[in-house]
């Protein structure tokens, strides 16, 4: 019988390795896997490769993973904003790597790691610093960039809802980049709020289907991180 619910955060990072490339659900703090994150740091795993569309806000979630020292590299698109004094710190102090992403690129990065595509020319960043280094080709008049997907060894996803074999749903704009990671990893790790039964999901409201799901967990919904941050609904 497939049963992909763990009975706890702690049980799903179990297999989380050092080194390892993780991707990170969220947008700002919409979708973002708080409780998966927390986890993360309690595991302890190091010199990690962290892929999130921006780089953290305050100190906590994703900033509190950089603070903790277990992040090597950060690829993202928004690393700074009015509350990112953490990675500001460290990038400043040479403690973390950064790789800025166009977010549309970044996005389709990690849809073509799920898609099984080799690589991809895109028109964004022609004739920038992103652009450097990197093969670039004309097409029909047109100058192209080329990019490689981004691949994870572990995707942390924040749904809505899931069932014993992975299927998910998730609610409104926390869906963002979670499906694209779950496809783009080894190892798909999911938070939902509801525990459904086979068959009481609609297959057309199906987002990601559980074969790329591994662990789901279920998280109260009025669960706080340290020092009584709510997360979003």
């Amino acid at each position: 019988m497939i049963n992909k619910l763990a009975d706890s955060v702690a049980q799903a990072l179990a297999g989380v390795k050092d080194g390892a490339t993780v991707l990170i659900g969220g947008f700002g703090t919409a979708g973002i896997p708080g409780e998966l994150i927390d986890g993360l740091i309690a595991q302890g795993a190091r010199d990690l490769t962290v892929v999130n569309n921006n780089a953290g806000n305050a100190d906590q979630g994703l900033a509190a993973l950089l603070k903790a020292g277990q992040v090597r590299k950060i690829i993202c698109s928004f690393p700074r904003q009015v509350d990112s004094y953490v990675f500001d710190d460290l990038y400043r102090s040479g403690k973390l790597e950064l790789e800025l992403v166009p977010q549309g690129n970044l996005a389709e990065r990690l849809r073509a790691a799920g898609a099984g595509i080799g690589a991809f020319f895109c028109p964004t960043a022609y004739g920038t610093e992103l652009a450097a280094g990197k093969e670039t080709r004309e097409i029909n008049g047109k100058h192209y960039v080329l990019e490689y997907p981004i691949h994870g060894d572990v995707a942390l996803v924040k749904a809505e809802k899931g069932d014993r074999w992975g299927n998910l749903t998730y609610r409104m704009s926390a869906r963002n980049f979670g499906p694209v990671m779950a496809t783009a990893a080894k190892t798909t790790i999911a938070t939902v709020h509801e525990v459904v039964e086979l068959g009481a999901l609609d297959p057309e409201a199906i987002v990601t289907p559980g074969i790329y799901v591994t662990h789901v967990v279920k998280i109260d919904r009025t669960a706080t991180q340290a020092g009584g941050f709510k997360k979003s609904a």
